[in-house]
């Protein structure tokens, strides 16, 4: 679980003890599977207590930065998560009072998007903000990970597990050995569903030709009865418009929405049901340990803002298009229940089994996320 806590001798300044609290209160309403409406009074209040944070924190002075670090996203510069990222790291120098600045950098600005671990860890990079999946090759359990496929319909629902049902003691474990060190999660929305054909239930699936990378998400919609095909993000348009595939694994609903696929596959599905991928923001971890532990309680807490910021961004945009889609007739939003959701999770379950039989960290995350969705009835 993230740790906020704050010993005597760090000095925190009084508005960090603040965020604490208040962290806290997120955590305990994430962890109980409250409902989201609860959720943007606790936003309200986190801005307040940032405001105060920075304010207590800062000099009285603009001076030079104490640490100048530089973190690589997984987006292109001008995506709204990569302008998301950028945000982050402005709060975090406010926050700090100007001693620390983060330069962001878009996906390859540096290094290739498979290579940023390791970057991090030799301090090449001193961090990025990235998709775990992307490192798959060194280890399976940073796509189980990465991206539980079916295993989350709502961030929240990730998060809750990061904070509170051990998937941040797990996922530190597995970046240390790398010379990292894991600050937190965020997440996005789930990913929408594009297809030309309506899909109702899981049954629905069986025979559809889709679009699925290869890998876990291929795996599972095959278990499921689709006939998956694996073609790269720039051939799906296409794929589409030409009847080579039915449906489509491909993004969020705002960017299907920008990009015309709605305009072919009449019959998205949202919200999404399969594929919620985590967003990990670590740095290198002798740069983290040398920290003082006013900047440690820092960088805590500009990552629970974060959270916020980015979902309710990402989730503003979705809304936006959802509604410019609506505005077509030919357009019908499918929404599965809750049962059905649930009916993919389970198939999608006997994939994560044969994951987890990989080594002794993919079998724990198994073990942990299984036990986190069965105590909340969602499995």
């Amino acid at each position: 679980m993230q740790s906020n806590s704050y010993r005597e001798d760090t000095k925190a300044p009084r508005g960090a003890v603040q965020f604490q609290h208040l962290a806290a209160r997120i955590k305990q309403t994430v962890a109980a599977g409250g409902p989201l409406r609860r959720l943007p009074s606790l936003k309200s209040g986190i801005l307040t207590s940032l405001f105060a944070l920075s304010v207590l924190s800062a000099p009285g002075a603009a001076t030079a930065a104490d640490y100048n670090w530089t973190f690589q996203t997984s987006e292109t510069a001008g995506e709204p998560g990569f302008i998301n990222k950028q945000k982050w790291a402005e709060h975090v120098e406010k926050m700090s009072g100007g001693r620390i600045e983060i330069e962001i950098l878009p996906i390859g600005a540096v290094v290739p998007h498979t290579d940023t671990l390791d970057a991090v860890g030799s301090g090449i990079l001193q961090g990025h903000l990235t998709d775990p999946s992307y490192f798959a090759g060194k280890d399976p359990a940073f796509a189980m990970m990465g991206n539980l496929v079916g295993a989350w319909s709502d961030p929240f629902e990730l998060i809750g597990f990061m904070q509170s049902g051990g998937g941040h003691e797990l996922y530190a474990e597995l970046v240390e050995p790398y010379g990292v060190h894991f600050i937190g999660a965020a997440a996005t929305e789930p990913e929408a569903f594009v297809s030309s054909v309506p899909i109702r239930t899981v049954e629905d699936l069986k025979g559809i030709k889709m679009r699925a990378p290869e890998g876990m998400v291929y795996e599972i919609f095959s278990k499921a009865g689709a006939s998956p095909v694996a073609l790269p993000g720039s051939e799906v348009f296409t794929a589409l418009d030409k009847g080579v595939v039915q449906a489509a694994d491909y993004t969020v609903f705002a960017t299907n929405q920008s990009q015309g696929m709605n305009d072919v596959a009449h019959y998205p599905l949202y919200p999404g049901f399969h594929s919620l991928p985590l967003i990990d923001i670590s740095m290198t971890k002798s740069i983290w340990d040398e920290l003082p532990g006013d900047l440690k309680a820092i960088l805590n807490a500009s990552v629970d803002q974060f959270i916020f910021d980015h979902v309710y961004s990402v989730r503003k945009l979705d809304a936006a298009a959802v509604e410019e889609a609506k505005a077509n007739p030919e357009i019908e939003i499918v929404n599965w229940s809750g049962d059905e959701r649930a009916k993919f999770r389970r198939i999608a379950q006997q994939e994560w089994e044969n994951w987890a039989g990989k080594n002794d960290l993919t079998q724990r995350y198994y073990d942990a996320v299984v036990a986190y969705l069965k105590g909340r009835n969602q499995l």
